[in-house]
């Protein structure tokens, strides 16, 4: 089975939490389905949400049906299976990236009701965030499209890590071939936490660790919501609870993909 591997890096990187915003916005840990496949969109040039919200004011005041479907991006690329490997530089590699809260103002007259007009944002960043990627060929034209432009270096517009003040390099950029993984005790990657039961010892000459996010794997489709699972990262020994086929090995470690 072929793949696409690629690492994508920055400085900085913030994927916002949804559930708090009065004081501070928070980032999740890595980087995560939905906003990977929205940089991958990015590259090749597939419409967003500004797209689908103009199409829907033209289709109003031409009084035609809305679309009430996902973005472009999303309905072309939602069925790619990806892997992710977080690197955080560290030994062990717990797959835990530093994060600090950064402090701006938005001072463009409209931001805020308060005097003088200023918003004081306080957001939390992840400190020089670093996954491996793979993206499994799924023997359609848009995987071709992504191999093209990611092994070509092209992007149509810039990727950025969650918003523009985070521009992301990719590098390391290659093909694969993966083979499938049957008998394994060790996941190398994230993976879904439902179908893993977690042994409690990693070795004896290891630092055991296990770090888990509950992190969105998908949008939810009449609201275009996050739709969430556990995600897990350890070096811990693992046994599967149930049949997942999406599992594949490369050089002696094993990749969840999903």
């Amino acid at each position: 089975m072929n793949a696409i591997s690629f690492e994508i890096s920055g400085k900085s990187a913030i994927f916002k939490k949804p559930d708090v915003n009065s004081y501070t916005y928070f980032t999740y840990n890595n980087i995560h389905k939905p906003a990977l496949l929205g940089i991958l969109g990015a590259i090749i040039g597939l419409g967003g949400y500004n797209k689908l919200y103009d199409e829907n004011i033209e289709n109003k005041k031409n009084k035609k049906p809305l679309n009430v479907g996902f973005p472009e991006y999303y309905e072309k690329l939602k069925d790619l299976k990806i892997s992710i490997i977080p690197k955080n530089g560290k030994e062990p590699n717990t797959g835990y990236f530093t994060k600090k809260i950064q402090t701006f103002n938005n001072s463009v007259g409209y931001a805020s009701k308060e005097l003088g007009g200023n918003l004081v944002i306080r957001e939390q960043w992840l400190e020089n965030p670093k996954w491996q990627i793979l993206i499994l060929d799924n023997n359609t034209k848009i995987y071709e499209k992504i191999k093209e432009y990611l092994l070509g270096k092209k992007a149509v517009f810039i990727p950025y890590l969650g918003k523009n003040d985070h521009p992301a390099n990719i590098n390391f950029l290659e093909e694969i071939n993966l083979e499938y993984s049957k008998n394994f005790q060790k996941i190398d990657s994230l993976f879904i936490d439902d179908y893993f039961e977690i042994d409690d010892s990693a070795g004896r000459r290891i630092l055991p660790f296990i770090f888990k996010e509950i992190s969105p794997i998908s949008l939810q489709k009449d609201f275009h919501f996050y739709e969430y699972k556990s995600l897990v990262f350890t070096n811990q020994k693992l046994s599967l609870k149930c049949e997942y086929k999406e599992i594949y090995s490369f050089e002696d470690k094993n990749y969840f993909f999903f």
